[in-house]
């Protein structure tokens, strides 16, 4: 055991909570023999077998399951360790890994971040898109934009505000199919829904048209998919006003309604607030985005 690379710890948890080399291959930024190679090799070093092969599957070993909560341990201690030696970091020089919806991704922070880079030269940003929550005690992103407010321990957030929905068409869907004039209408109309969320399927009964997921003629989960989609002619889509609002042939329909806006919250893990670069990007995301905030 003396010899033993820490380091395979990391590539034994990957394959085990992936399930095969190579989607731990993907995980890893890796190549699945390498991958494969790392495992025999921590199994040659433990004297123990991790994993037997059934066809094209790995099936984890008891020794494997044993082992597995001490790696997590390991894996908690070394993101501690990194959180730890950013935190003492006072140059404004280095990466900043930020994770935010993809809407907020695409039609908000392109312009921030270029502002960013040409008032810190040595600043690089990671932007990660994705509407999926990243663990920022695991490290897997130093700042996160958020539409709801963070619920884990340890995490300084700040709320920026609240972002305002609206209902959009095009202006070519609505010369073609009519303008709703009242709530009643809408059972006329083509309305873009999700996927797997029944949020707008709620959102329209709450209009008093009652609708199934079938009545969502075109269903997608990828916010940015959903209002291009708007934008194109569809139909009638809701989505945050700062997406569609400020495009010519693009209109709101019952700007009235009483859509509850998102509430937008900024968080960083607390040992990270103490970095002088996590510290100034962190200031100028939570200024720069009261500007898409109504409140």
């Amino acid at each position: 055991m003396s010899n033993f690379d820490w380091s395979l710890a990391e590539v034994f948890l990957a394959v085990l909570e992936e399930g095969s080399l190579s989607s731990a291959a993907r995980r890893l930024k890796s190549s699945q023999p390498t991958v494969g190679r790392q495992i025999s090799t921590l199994e040659d070093q433990l004297g123990i077998t991790l994993f037997t092969r059934t066809g094209r599957e790995l099936v984890p070993t008891p020794a494997a399951f044993d082992l597995a909560e001490q790696a997590r341990s390991m894996r908690v201690a070394a993101s501690k360790i990194s959180m730890s030696a950013a935190g003492h970091s006072e140059t404004l020089q280095g990466t900043v890994r930020i994770t935010a919806s993809e809407v907020m991704a695409t039609f908000a922070l392109p312009k921030i971040i270029a502002d960013m880079l040409k008032a810190q030269p040595e600043l690089e940003i990671e932007l990660v898109a994705s509407n999926s929550t990243e663990n920022l005690l695991l490290r897997e992103a130093d700042i996160a934009i958020r539409m709801h407010r963070p619920e884990q321990a340890d995490l300084i957030a700040r709320k920026i505000g609240s972002v305002e929905l609206g209902l959009f068409a095009h202006r070519s869907y609505l010369e073609a199919n009519g303008t709703p004039e009242k709530h009643e209408d809408f059972g006329q109309h083509v309305f873009l829904g999700y996927d797997k969320s029944d949020l707008m399927m709620d959102g329209v009964r709450a209009f008093g048209v009652e609708v199934n997921k079938n009545d969502f003629r075109m269903r997608t989960d990828n916010q940015v998919s959903y209002a291009e989609a708007v934008a194109a002619g569809v139909g009638i889509g809701a989505t945050a006003c700062l997406v569609l609002e400020n495009r010519p042939d693009i209109v709101r329909i019952f700007p009235e309604a009483p859509i509850p806006p998102m509430e937008m919250w900024i968080a960083a893990h607390q040992e990270l607030k103490t970095s002088a670069l996590v510290r100034w990007v962190f200031d100028q995301l939570a200024n720069d985005l009261k500007a898409v905030c109504v409140q």
